[in-house]
């Protein structure tokens, strides 16, 4: 059924609130102006985003699903309450809205996205006759606002410049006004399964941490400033690794647009007014310009992103080792810090920023794995997905956009940021009785050691280590774990006299069992092949055939 009457059509894609929303600002002035007689706010629930595709591989893993079902239904209700309501539709924008509006009658109002696959999207709803009409909502600066042409190409490339241009040259706008009651009328016509139509159920996950929607984000947000003041130590505890207050974990509800960046920061600046303004209350600033800074730098570089080489077109030899890159998604490397961190993705959805820098500098450093690997499972498994900051965060660990490389020393990050072993003994139970001596470092443990405080570790296989592992060290005083001098051994690995380069085996404090280890060692640590080579410059392998089966690619082209 083709409703009738000009309407205004508000797309909502990744700004799932009612409070400082640029899409419902244009349609209340659309309305205003007499261009349109009714508003109605329309979401999809696009089978290419949130089901698997013929390869059997989905984008959307199950916390996510459940979150942003949470989130829509919270903005129903908010929207009810004011008299208009919230359309959800299964289905792919340019087939339902084709048969829902009529093209020449109709504006389509929605935020603009600024990657492949969501303007692949945007490009088949032009191709059906529908003219967007694009508002910007999901960044503290408004891209009109940046100093730099409209293009973004005299950009800079590295964080610092930018963060020192935005902030002596730009400024943050005032939040826009909440639609109130009667300012979003819906056509009279509307059929009633239309609004009565509800986000697919989705399998229950394990361990849901947060709750979606607009509602519950304002919540934590008063939470974490008004009602406990711990955003004036968050400089002090963003660094920490359990519990819920060690950060403001509002990634979750800005991903999906259920909190708006510019309510976080003006909320922070009636604070410092109000309360306190120290190094801690920038610092949350200080995180949002980052959010800004990857999704800026997206439009800049466009799917290069996504390329293997990134933005700077270098191809490294990937690795080609399966057995590794399940081992690094189950948590099951035999390195106690990041398999913690991994288990943790996988029964909560959520990872600490520590964790995250940690995991993917083992995946791509130690590991020598393609990078987009690391991007995709993340994609799947976290609760707060945004394709700018995960995409963006990735290629800068992988070291492919011209910046400085981050290689993090696993082991000195795992005891500097969880000195006692608490957050490996909580996600990791077959280390519980482990002398916290040797909780980051199990292998240092002799094997009746082992053996006595816990069995079960070695029922997981030893430490991953890469046979073609360089001859890098750790500096033992390195503030970030990063690189060391090249051709020396300080103890983390050791090179027994008369072994060949590349036949490394953990040092252990009793070598009964360094045998044993070292054949299991090589079992999974063959050379690839170089990435790409004979696919057409995808550069990828196919997942192992336990695994979801599908291939990195060239972010591009919806599958």
């Amino acid at each position: 059924m083709v409703l009738s009457g000009r309407i205004c059509c508000v797309w909502l894609r990744n700004d799932l609130r009612l409070h400082d929303n640029a899409a419902f600002s244009r349609a209340c002035a659309l309305l205003a102006a007499r261009k349109c007689d009714y508003i109605l706010p329309v979401y999809f629930w696009d089978p290419r985003f949130f089901d698997a595709n013929a390869k059997k591989c989905p984008k959307t893993g199950d916390f996510r699903k459940s979150f942003v079902r949470e989130t829509l239904l919270d903005l129903k209700n908010n929207l009810r309450t004011i008299g208009s309501d919230l359309c959800i539709i299964h289905g792919t924008p340019e087939v339902a809205l084709k048969s829902l509006l009529d093209a020449d009658r109709s504006i389509i109002v929605t935020q603009e996205e600024v990657t492949s696959e969501e303007l692949a999207v945007d490009r088949e709803v032009t191709k059906v006759g529908f003219k967007l009409d694009y508002i910007w909502g999901a960044t503290m600066y408004h891209r009109d606002d940046l100093p730099y042409h409209n293009t973004l190409s005299d950009m800079p490339d590295v964080f610092t410049p930018f963060k020192q241009q935005v902030e002596k040259r730009s400024r943050i706008r005032e939040m826009l006004p909440t639609p109130q009651k009667g300012q979003l009328p819906l056509p009279p016509e509307l059929p009633q399964q239309l609004v009565e139509e509800l986000p697919p159920l989705v399998t229950e996950p394990k361990k849901q941490c947060f709750q979606g929607g607009e509602t519950a984000a304002l919540s934590r947000l008063a939470y974490y400033t008004w009602d406990t003041d711990k955003i004036s130590t968050y400089f002090e505890t963003r660094n920490g690794l359990l519990g819920d207050d060690y950060a403001t974990r509002l990634s979750p509800w800005l991903a999906v647009g259920a909190i708006s960046p510019r309510k976080i920061y003006w909320e922070i600046k009636a604070y410092e007014d109000k309360r306190v303004a120290n190094k801690s209350t920038y610092w949350v600033i200080f995180e949002m310009i980052w959010r800004d800074f990857f999704r800026f730098f997206a439009i800049k570089h466009g799917s290069k992103i996504f390329w293997p080489g990134g933005t700077i077109g270098r191809k490294p030899a990937w690795d080609d080792n399966d057995e590794a890159l399940e081992r690094w998604k189950k948590g099951e490397t035999g390195w106690p810090f990041v398999d913690a961190n991994m288990r943790e993705l996988a029964e909560a959805g959520w990872m600490s920023n520590r964790g995250r820098q940690n995991v993917a500098s083992f995946l791509v450093h130690e590991l020598k794995l393609d990078w987009r690997l690391g991007a995709e499972w993340f994609e799947y498994q976290l609760i707060d997905y945004d394709v700018c900051s995960n995409w963006g965060n990735w290629v800068v660990a992988a070291g492919l956009t011209g910046g400085r490389i981050n290689h993090f020393n696993i082991v000195k990050q795992g005891k500097d940021y969880d000195t006692d072993g608490a957050f490996v003994r909580h996600w990791c139970p077959e280390l519980e009785k482990l002398p916290t001596k040797y909780i980051h470092w199990p292998w240092h443990a002799s094997e009746e050691e082992l053996q006595n405080y816990c069995p079960n570790y070695l029922h997981v296989r030893p430490p991953l280590a890469n046979d073609k592992a360089d001859t890098r060290s750790y500096p033992p005083n390195s503030a970030n774990g990063g690189r060391g001098a090249k051709g020396k051994y300080r103890g983390y690995y050791k090179q027994p006299a008369g072994q060949s380069q590349g036949e490394f085996i953990p040092q252990t404090s009793g070598q009964a069992h360094s045998t044993k280890w070292k054949q299991m060692l090589t079992s999974v640590t063959g050379e690839g092949a170089p990435d790409g080579a004979g696919r057409g410059g995808r550069g990828g392998r196919g997942a192992p055939s336990a695994g979801r089966g599908y291939k990195p690619k060239k972010r591009g082209k919806l599958q």
